[in-house]
C-alpha cells in the first residue's frame, strides 16, 4: 500500500466534492422535471422552491397526454422515421464516408472541400421547400427523411473512423483476392464499429426529436410524428392571459404538470436504447488514445 500525504486526501476529497456538485447540477433539472410530472397539480402549483420529492402524487397529466388517440398515431410514425430514416441516412453516409477515406481517391480534397462547404451556407428555407415541392415529396413520409440524408458532421467523423482503419489490412485483403465491398464489409465495418454505432445514435436521435422540418413540409395529421403532437398538446394548454381567465385554479395547475409529462412521454423512449450503445462510446473514446 503506498501511503498517501495528506496533501493528496484533501485532492481527493476536494475532487470529490466538485464532480459530486457538478454532478447534482446535471441531474436535478432532469429529476425536477420527473417528480414535477408526478406530482398532484394543486400542491406543486402551491410550491416554492428547490423540489426534492413529488408533492403528493397524481397522473392526471399523463392522462391527458396519453389519452389522446394522436399520441399512438404520433409514436407509429416516428418509429418509421426513426428506423427508415435513420437507415437511409446510414446508407448514403457510409458509402460516401468509405469512399472519400481511401488513400489515392482522385480530386479527394476538392471533393470534401464541397462537402464541408455544405456545413456553413446552404439555400434557405424558402428555396429548400421549392426543392422538396419539385420533388413532389412535400406531405409525404420522405420529405422528412430525404432532404437531410447526409449530415455533413456525421459524415467527417465517420470518414475519420474510416481512414484510421490501417492499410495494410486492406492491402492484405487484396492480395488474397478480396473486392472492395468484402473489404468494406468483413474489415473496415468491423474496425469502425463503435463509430457507426455513435452514429447511428447521433441520426436515430436526430430523427426522434425532429419536429421542425414535419411542421413545414407535412400537411396531412396522419404523417406527423410523435414530437409535432406533443407540441400541439403544450400549444392547447399553453397559459396565456385570455386562457388563464376562463381556466379554474385546478385547470391552469394541470396545464403547468402536462408540459413535464410530455418531456418525459417524449424523452424516456430514446434515453432507454442508449445503455445499449453506451459500450461502443466507450471504445470510441479510446480508440484516438491508443498508440501502436
Amino acid at each position: 500500500m503506498i501511503k498517501r500525504t495528506p496533501l493528496q486526501n484533501a485532492f481527493t476529497v476536494v475532487n470529490t466534492a466538485v464532480l459530486a456538485a457538478l454532478a447534482l447540477v446535471t441531474l436535478y433539472p432532469l429529476l425536477y422535471v420527473v417528480l414535477a410530472s408526478f406530482s398532484n397539480p394543486t400542491l406543486f402549483a402551491k410550491h416554492t422552491g428547490p423540489l426534492f420529492w413529488t408533492q403528493g402524487f397524481s397522473l392526471d397529466a399523463y392522462k391527458v397526454v396519453l389519452e389522446k388517440p394522436e399520441i399512438l398515431t404520433g409514436y407509429g410514425n416516428t418509429l418509421f422515421y426513426v428506423v427508415v430514416g435513420t437507415a437511409v441516412n446510414m446508407a448514403f453516409t457510409i458509402s460516401l464516408a468509405y469512399v472519400t477515406s481511401r488513400p489515392g481517391l482522385l480530386l479527394n480534397k476538392p471533393i470534401m472541400l464541397l462537402i464541408i462547404f455544405t456545413m456553413y451556407f446552404n439555400g434557405g428555407l424558402i428555396p429548400t421547400y421549392l426543392l422538396v415541392q419539385d420533388l413532389g415529396l412535400v406531405d409525404t413520409r420522405w420529405a422528412p427523411i430525404l432532404p437531410t440524408a447526409i449530415s455533413t458532421f456525421n459524415l467527417i467523423i465517420l470518414r475519420t473512423g474510416f481512414a484510421g482503419v490501417p492499410v495494410s489490412l486492406e492491402e492484405a485483403a487484396k492480395i488474397d483476392g478480396a473486392s472492395p465491398f468484402r473489404i468494406m464489409v468483413k474489415i473496415i465495418f468491423p474496425l469502425a464499429m463503435p463509430t457507426i454505432a455513435v452514429i447511428v445514435l447521433y441520426y436515430a436521435v436526430q430523427h426522434w426529436n425532429s419536429w421542425f422540418q414535419e411542421m413545414i413540409y407535412l400537411r396531412d395529421d396522419d404523417l406527423y410524428p410523435l414530437q409535432l403532437f406533443l407540441r400541439q398538446i403544450l400549444i392547447e394548454n399553453q397559459q396565456d392571459d385570455m386562457v388563464m381567465a376562463t381556466k379554474t385554479a385546478d385547470q391552469q395547475a394541470l396545464g403547468e404538470i402536462i408540459k413535464y409529462s410530455t418531456i418525459i412521454v417524449s424523452t424516456v423512449p430514446i434515453l432507454l436504447v442508449y445503455p445499449f450503445l453506451q459500450k461502443y462510446f466507450t471504445k470510441g473514446v479510446m480508440i484516438g488514445a491508443v498508440k501502436g
